[in-house]
């Protein structure tokens, strides 16, 4: 009988993002330890916080998860297991998509048959179901039990500022990159979102100068993709690069890769059921975005959508974002067709 990826999970679901109130201590702990560090930063306009702060050769927001004090403390404490598997994107370059299509393909044989759907994906986010190591660094109870095997993590942290730990690993890491005019209209809509009220909205002109400078959470973009790519073309067993545009246009394809480079091939029995289609429609936009449409999960669901940028920018903001890129990434096979 084909197996049900949308059923009742025989493994208990996944916990909320921080349960234990004891966490709150060990962030305050973590922004007053780096608080005298930070302030001799070089810092510009932020996107959501009121600054961001230049580390290590990338810009950064201050305050709580995925933020400059949560890096900071990961780059000192973090511990990484070679079995672990990494999720790394840019803000908004389809990191909630991936996060779901990894989490219901590595766990796909903890779900069986069952007349009850209650598969987490459909009950709750996918950045409950895979928590980030900004998340993690700040529990007292790990999101994951001893012994525990994969760890799945996701972060927005550059590559060359990854802890040694992973680096040292002997991992698995997946990269998802966006065009980055895509990445500019749908993180502006987001810092919009998410702004605080006294900061007042951004114009999309303010937030395309930010962007074309480099100025934006975890960016420069550029800077970010290629720490990424250079890595993938030089440890390719680690490092699997690939870009939400093929994503969109040949979702199977993808997700048949990834099994295999996770090391959780689909079987010919699993593909003859259809159980990597039934994982792409679990996980489509659709689907997520109707389980998500209320309260603050809905601002990772817009529109998902590929070549939105053209909506918004203009033919010169357009020609200036595609001569920078095409400098940046020459020699680097990376393209996106729309």
């Amino acid at each position: 009988m084909s197996m049900s990826i949308a059923s009742h999970s025989s493994s208990p679901p996944p916990k909320a993002p921080y349960t234990d109130h004891d966490d709150e201590e060990k962030i305050n702990a973590a922004l007053n330890r780096y608080k005298e560090k930070i302030a001799t930063l070089p810092k510009e306009k932020g996107w959501v916080t009121k600054d961001l702060y230049m580390y290590q050769g990338f810009w950064h927001q201050p305050g709580r998860v995925n933020s400059i004090e949560a890096l900071m403390a990961i780059q000192d404490t973090f511990k990484a297991h070679p079995t672990d598997i990494y999720l790394a994107t840019m803000p908004k370059s389809g990191t909630t998509w991936l996060k779901a299509l990894v989490f219901a393909l590595v766990k796909r044989h903890h779900y069986k048959n069952n007349t009850k759907s209650t598969h987490p994906l459909l009950v709750s986010n996918p950045h409950v179901c895979l928590p980030g190591i900004t998340i993690e660094i700040f529990r007292n109870t790990p999101f994951y039990a001893e012994g525990d095997s994969p760890r799945l993590f996701a972060t927005h942290i550059p590559y060359p500022l990854l802890s040694q730990s992973i680096l040292d690993s002997g991992c698995r890491l997946v990269y998802l990159c966006r065009n980055p005019k895509d990445v500019l209209v749908s993180l502006f809509h987001f810092a919009n979102k998410l702004r605080d009220k006294s900061l007042g909205l951004m114009t999309f002109e303010e937030a395309y100068q930010l962007f074309s400078k480099g100025v934006m959470p975890n960016g420069p973009y550029w800077d970010h993709v290629k720490g990424y790519r250079k890595a993938s073309l030089e440890h390719p067993e680690n490092v699997f690069f690939l870009t939400y545009e093929e994503m969109s246009v040949d979702i199977v394809d993808v997700v048949k890769r990834l099994a295999n480079f996770l090391g959780y091939p689909f079987t010919e029995k699993e593909e003859a059921e259809g159980t990597v289609n039934e994982i792409v429609k679990l996980c489509g936009f659709k689907n997520l975005s109707e389980v998500n449409k209320h309260g603050l999960n809905n601002v990772f669901f817009r529109e998902g959508k590929v070549g939105d940028w053209k909506n918004y920018l203009t033919d010169e903001m357009s020609r200036n974002l595609d001569e920078i890129t095409e400098e940046k990434f020459k020699g680097l096979d990376i393209s996106f067709p729309i």
